[in-house]
């Protein structure tokens, strides 16, 4: 997966769904629900909502680490551990669009990023 690939939906993924409310779970377990998702084209993210979980902060992950959607039990499948979530660089609202921290974000999950890859994971 390349750092482009990094925004963009997998196959996997039903056109048009709204994934806003959806639980996440990370390799390792629970990480929060969905607060907001963008499906624009090569630039896709959600905004996870931590809860207790990190201090109630929000993070952003890039739509490529979605690696599988249960639709009937409302849950978001992501190939990364809690650990990486929880390192990757630091979640503010008024960086939502900004282009160097989404650029920060993909080198972090991308190839040979710290955030990229799991042992429980295929890519």
């Amino acid at each position: 997966m390349s750092t482009a690939d990094m925004w963009t939906y997998r196959e996997t993924m039903t056109p048009g769904s709204d994934l806003s409310g959806f639980d996440v779970e990370a390799s390792d377990g629970g990480i929060g629900n969905i607060d907001e998702a963008t499906y624009d084209v090569g630039s896709s993210f959600i905004v996870v909502d931590t809860g207790p979980w990190i201090f109630g902060k929000k993070v952003m992950l890039p739509a490529g680490v979605i690696n599988t959607v249960d639709y009937d039990d409302r849950k978001v499948f992501v190939n990364r551990t809690k650990d990486q979530i929880k390192n990757a660089p630091e979640f503010d609202d008024d960086m939502l669009r900004d282009d160097s921290y989404r650029s920060s974000l993909g080198t972090y999950y991308g190839p040979g990023g710290p955030g990229y890859g799991d042992s429980g994971s295929t890519y």
